[in-house]
């Protein structure tokens, strides 16, 4: 009788545990638009760690999963800019720190438009005021760069938004 108890608690523990884990751990999100088209297509199921944030660092063409102050809605964007940094697109193409960085996997999208640009001439100082990306702050770009809302319309995302990365 005894043993039943001991295997019951060790079951009903080890049930509660997941339970936890799962709810602190893990979320559950659904693309729900065409923004980051084509890397994860409206409607795609995935599973991100909460506690991968708070343990690794944020690092460039990462794709994350973040919530603006005040708003209901997560959003779901590519990494690129970090802190400090200064970020420019001209004809099509990326400059961080005045170094241009190529973007890869911009290639199906790019070809879709039969050589015209996806991603309009900009630095940040002309759409948020500042030169650089702030600290503690990250900006973030849809791959589907003519069907995205992103930094570019609301500015920079702090990092204690960011609730995980998306590894597709």
């Amino acid at each position: 009788m005894r043993k039943k108890r001991v295997i019951a608690g060790i079951v009903t523990s080890a049930l509660l545990s997941t339970v936890l884990i799962k709810n602190i751990a893990f979320a559950a999100y659904t693309v729900d638009g065409v923004s980051m088209q084509p890397t994860l297509k409206e409607g795609h199921h995935f599973y991100i760690n909460k506690l991968t944030n708070r343990f690794n660092k944020i690092e460039r063409f990462d794709i994350v999963v973040f919530q603006m102050p005040g708003e209901k809605q997560v959003l779901v964007k590519r990494v690129i800019g970090l802190p400090g940094e200064k970020i420019e697109y001209r004809n099509d193409k990326l400059y961080v720190n005045g170094k241009y960085v190529p973007e890869p996997f911009l290639k199906k999208n790019k070809e879709k438009v039969y050589g015209n640009p996806i991603t309009g001439n900009f630095t940040l100082k002309e759409i948020t005021g500042k030169e650089a990306v702030p600290e503690k702050c990250i900006f973030v770009i849809g791959d589907n760069r003519l069907n995205s809302r992103d930094s570019r319309h609301f500015g920079f995302v702090h990092e204690k938004n960011v609730i995980g990365e998306v590894k597709p």
